[in-house]
C-alpha cells in the first residue's frame, strides 16, 4: 500500500531539516529513561544521528519517554569509547565533552556551526579518563544551585538546541534536505516512508527504488 500523502509531506517535511554534522556521543548511560530523553531531544532539534558507547550484546530499551522518536533518529553503536572516538574524528567531528575541570569553558563561549558532537556521560559518574583526555573541549554549563550537575538528559537539550540557535543565526539549517548526502536522504525517505519493506530489499541485496513526487513507488526506477 503507498503512503498516504499527508503522511509522504510530513515525512519529507521533517526529512528535509534533518542535520548529519550534529550529534550526540552517550557514555555508560543506562537508565532508560534518559535515554529515551536524549533520542527525543535528537529528534525535535533535527540530529540525524545518535552515538551509543555500549557492550556487542546489550540491547538498549527505550520507554514511553521516547515518544517512538528511536525510528526516526539513526541509533550507531560503539563498542568502546575508543572506537568512538576513532569514528567521529575520521568523520571529522569535534568532540566537546561535558567535564568540570580546571580546562573546561562555559558552553556558551564556544562555536557550534560545524561538525559538533557533545559527549555526555554517566549519570552518576559523567565521561570516562578515556573520553576525558580525548574530547577537542571540554564544556560546562553554569549552574548557581547546591548541585553541580544536571540530569544527562537536560544537559544534552541544553547543548543541542545551543548548537541549533547559533547555526540558525548563520542560516546555517537545512530546508530542503541539504543537511544529508544525497544518496542517503533518498534511501531515508523511502525507509521512513516504507519501513515494511526495508527488510526485503536488504535480504535481496536490492537498491531502493525511487519515489515519486506524492510518494508512491517509481516501479519504473
Amino acid at each position: 500500500m503507498a503512503v498516504l500523502p499527508e503522511r509522504f509531506n510530513r515525512i519529507k517535511s521533517v526529512l528535509n531539516k534533518r542535520i548529519e554534522n550534529l550529534t550526540v556521543l552517550v557514555e555508560a548511560v543506562s537508565k532508560p529513561h534518559n535515554l529515551s530523553a536524549i533520542l527525543r531531544t535528537c529528534d525535535a532539534a533535527g540530529v540525524y544521528n545518535a552515538n551509543f558507547i555500549c557492550a556487542k550484546d546489550q540491547v538498549k530499551t527505550f520507554n514511553s519517554t521516547a515518544q517512538g522518536s528511536q525510528k526516526w533518529v539513526n541509533l550507531i553503536n560503539h563498542p568502546t569509547s575508543s572506537a568512538a572516538i576513532l569514528s567521529l574524528k575520521k568523520k571529522g567531528f569535534k568532540l566537546f565533552g561535558t567535564s568540570l575541570n580546571s580546562q573546561s569553558r562555559d558552553y556558551r563561549e564556544l562555536d557550534y556551526s560545524s561538525n559538533t558532537c557533545f559527549v555526555l556521560g554517566a549519570e552518576k559518574w559523567g565521561l570516562s579518563e578515556t573520553l576525558i583526555n580525548e574530547v577537542d573541549e571540554s564544556i560546562f554549563i553554569p549552574m548557581s544551585g547546591m548541585v553541580q550537575s544536571l540530569n544527562v538528559s537536560v544537559a544534552a537539550s541544553i547543548l543541542l538546541f545551543e548548537a541549533i540557535r547559533q547555526r540558525e543565526i548563520k542560516g546555517l539549517i537545512p530546508k530542503n534536505g541539504e543537511g544529508l548526502n544525497p544518496t542517503e536522504y533518498e534511501n531515508k525517505l523511502f525507509e521512513w516512508s516504507y519501513p515494511e519493506l526495508i527488510d526485503s530489499y536488504k535480504k535481496d541485496g536490492k537498491t531502493y527504488p525511487k519515489l515519486k513526487e506524492n510518494g508512491e513507488i517509481n516501479l519504473q526506477s
